[in-house]
């Protein structure tokens, strides 16, 4: 089965005037498929031009119904929706695409390679009406240079030093530029990204993070935090053994005497 076509009724294309999103639904769940469409049919200005329920099957409906948006489900029998961004290269006109998913662990990637959204089931109505206005607000142009960017998904070994930072809030994530991200924190299992007002939850150990960050100015101050350099205001003595290090946001950590040094020469103080 490819996937079914559905018309829009005239409640969905009058409210405001706009031209209508043109939206596909993939998933290989009937009920996760049933659950996106009843939401989307609270929302104003869309039309749901069909479902596919395989990879090869939204392959054949994104050709056939060249729709604005795909909610594109990661886990499915054969292609899986990863696969199925990587065979859309080339293609015109080019979909926004927001990942829907239960499995978290994939966020970064999808974000980092140009994703709209990364949506986690089950889908809330509010979530899931910001998904589809940020991918009404992308011109073409911003679309298609975000699906070349998906398509890197698929070569991991090409990524360099890490561009953006996921990080989560409650359900929401957040990408964040590095410059914003002044240190991260680990407590116990936790990695919190502490940024100039607010604290996100990191989905990497710190460990990672510090791998991804090689190149950066970040640098590892204590097993339980990594620093970026570019925030800190001053660096002072504690004990003969311990140091301070107090950021522009006026957070504090301690190192120890000899990182310190190394940091000191970083900074050329």
């Amino acid at each position: 089965m490819i996937g079914t076509l559905t018309a829009a009724g005239p409640r969905l294309t009058q409210m405001s005037g706009r031209t209508p999103l043109r939206i596909l639904i993939v998933d290989d769940e009937p009920v996760a498929r049933r659950i996106l469409r009843e939401e989307l049919e609270h929302l104003s200005d869309v039309v749901i031009v069909g479902e596919a329920e395989t990879g090869a099957g939204a392959l054949e409906m994104i050709r056939l119904q060249r729709p604005d948006l795909v909610l594109l489900d990661l886990q499915m029998p054969g292609l899986g929706g990863f696969d199925v961004v990587s065979r859309l290269k080339g293609s015109a006109p080019i979909p926004a695409i927001v990942i829907v998913t239960a499995w978290d662990q994939y966020a970064i990637q999808a974000f980092e390679a140009g994703a709209v959204d990364y949506l986690l089931k089950p889908v809330g109505q509010e979530r899931l009406a910001e998904a589809v206005e940020r991918a009404r607000r992308l011109s073409k142009g911003e679309t298609a240079e975000r699906l070349a960017r998906l398509n890197e998904i698929a070569e991991p070994a090409a990524v360099g030093p890490a561009r953006k930072i996921v990080g989560r809030r409650g359900e929401e994530y957040v990408l964040l530029a590095t410059n914003e991200v002044f240190a991260f924190q680990a407590e116990g299992d936790l990695v919190w990204i502490l940024t100039a007002r607010h604290k996100f939850l990191a989905s990497q150990t710190l460990k990672t993070l510090e791998e991804r960050l090689k190149g950066t100015s970040f640098r590892r101050i204590h097993r339980g935090a990594l620093v970026n350099l570019d925030h800190v205001r001053t660096i002072g003595t504690l004990t003969s053994q311990r140091w301070l290090v107090t950021l522009t946001n006026k957070l504090e950590f301690i190192v120890s005497k000899g990182q310190a040094k190394g940091i000191r020469e970083l900074l050329n103080w």
